[in-house]
């Protein structure tokens, strides 16, 4: 998770997921992916040209946690961000200066985007009336080993702190005062403090997405969320602790 810079002027000093907003690049018919169903990827997110939503986050992750999702083009196997990583570090420097664009990056990485490793999580509007409004997906992913994971706060400065926290910890966290989470957040830690591994989660993404219906309304004004949960325990996270309700649900973000 990343922190927000304070003065941002949307969900300012949030901790919240990498993320951002779809560039016209990341529709580039010229940028390689592996493991990536179009059609399907269209259905799931209601619409065509859907590629667009998950090159953003792979893209959007690297740029703000440094975290690629690739693989290599040779010989399909997952990029290994050890054996290249002054290219990698450059690569990411050149994209958040918009020095470069990622098809190029890619090609001179010799790589390729890891496109089907992402399963759509989530989705969230901003209400009317935010100061800044998003139609944002959510993904969930592995994370592949030896990659930067940690925030650039020199190009942008958009973040200004980042870690690893475990989903209970960083709602206990919350619950206590010491970060601020916004509600498509707080629900997304609320599911994800259900499964013991990220590859359980990732796991019951994939086969909830094979059965009918896979999205839960949470706000009928603009929220869908996987629904990984029985109808009791959705119930049992909000009543556990008056935690969601307290809260109340503040404007989303693009995460």
């Amino acid at each position: 998770m990343q922190r927000r810079h304070p003065a941002s002027t949307f969900v300012p000093g949030a901790y919240v997921f990498p993320g951002g907003r779809v560039d016209p690049g990341d529709a580039d018919p010229r940028l390689p992916a592996a493991g990536f169903d179009a059609a399907g990827a269209d259905a799931a997110c209601g619409g065509p040209g859907a590629v667009r939503f998950f090159v953003a986050a792979v893209r959007e992750a690297f740029e703000e946690a440094g975290v690629l999702l690739a693989r290599h083009r040779r010989d399909g196997t997952p990029f290994d961000a050890g054996a290249d990583r002054v290219g990698l570090a450059a690569a990411r420097a050149r994209l958040l200066r918009a020095q470069g664009d990622l098809a190029d990056e890619l090609g001179a990485l010799d790589a390729v985007l890891d496109l089907g490793a992402l399963v759509p999580f989530g989705r969230w509007i901003t209400p009317i009336g935010a100061p800044k409004r998003y139609d944002t997906w959510f993904f969930v992913a592995s994370a592949p080993d030896g990659h930067t994971y940690a925030h650039d706060d020199v190009a942008t400065g958009e973040m200004v702190a980042s870690e690893w926290v475990r989903p209970a910890d960083a709602l206990a966290r919350a619950r206590d005062g010491a970060i601020e989470l916004i509600y498509p957040t707080i629900r997304s830690l609320l599911v994800l403090a259900r499964f013991p591994s990220a590859d359980a989660v990732v796991a019951a993404a994939r086969g909830r997405w094979r059965r009918p219906e896979p999205l839960r309304v949470l706000d009928p004004d603009g929220g869908w969320q996987l629904d990984l949960t029985t109808d009791a325990e959705h119930v049992a996270d909000d009543a556990a602790s008056g935690f969601v309700m307290r809260m109340g649900p503040p404007p989303a973000g693009a995460e």
